[in-house]
């Protein structure tokens, strides 16, 4: 059995599988905002059947991860494995300029959506969005080679923004309109379609250099509050970071144990 574990900027997500391989079987899952983390192991943990492996991502602090690493081997006696950015893993080739310094969140998505395109038909580009505290987007051609990406501010952070930069703004919530009359929807429209023009934009560029139709998937927290509002087509995956986990696990020996 896997346990993978997504650590962000405000959720551990973690899943159980049956298996260390894409599609298999979720046991048992679930999600902590990063204050509770220390209560997993006699909390969401305590009953989990005991897991032969763990491999995850983190970008938040090191000594979340930490913690983290340190419930993991205490409770059942695994050591944990990391996925970091490399030049090259599970059929993806890395593009930036310092491989090592991409998030392992966006290269371990970008993992899972290239292998989601492969079992949807012929090769093709992909643009890939993750939605959340901050958002991504990134171009993969259809040979893997990451071509590179957008980072930008989430919706929280651009109205957290306004609200203090603003005198006499405050940040109410609202609904998305094409055309705003109060300033709640024109707050809350101007966040959403701020990050759909990015993905946009991003499939624009990805069409004019592969000359093809890109792929576009949407995943993370905030990805259904986005994904209605684009213009091209998109797919909404909840787990792309799971999918990619799952993928690399398939790929790497299992460690020892502690």
């Amino acid at each position: 059995m896997l346990l993978a574990i997504d650590i962000g900027n405000t959720r551990l997500k973690w899943s159980l599988y049956e298996q260390a391989r894409p599609g298999a079987t979720v046991l048992a899952q679930g999600a902590e905002f990063l204050e509770n983390i220390e209560k997993l192991a006699e909390g969401a943990w305590r009953d989990v059947p005991v897991p032969d492996r763990m491999l995850g991502c983190a970008v938040a602090a090191d000594a979340v991860r930490l913690r983290v690493m340190e419930q993991v081997e205490e409770l059942w006696n695994v050591s944990p494995q990391w996925v970091h950015s490399s030049t090259a893993e599970a059929g993806l080739r890395n593009g930036y300029d310092h491989p090592a310094r991409l998030g392992a969140d966006r290269w371990v998505a970008m993992i899972g959506a290239y292998h989601r395109m492969l079992s949807q038909g012929p090769a093709r580009p992909q643009v890939v969005a993750m939605v959340g505290t901050a958002v991504t987007v990134e171009a993969v051609d259809a040979q893997g080679q990451f071509l590179g990406g957008f980072i930008l501010p989430g919706h929280g952070i651009m109205l957290r923004a306004l609200e203090s930069g603003t005198a006499g703004l405050h940040v109410p919530t609202g609904d998305v309109c094409e055309f705003p009359t109060n300033t709640s929807d024109a707050l809350t429209s101007g966040g959403t379609f701020a990050i759909t023009g990015a993905v946009e934009r991003m499939v624009q560029h990805v069409r004019n250099t592969c000359g093809a139709e890109p792929a576009c998937y949407m995943t993370g927290g905030a990805g259904w509050k986005v994904a209605p509002y684009m213009s091209v087509p998109v797919e909404l995956v909840d787990g792309l970071i799971f999918d990619g986990l799952l993928e690399i696990a398939a790929r790497r020996p299992q460690p020892m144990g502690v």
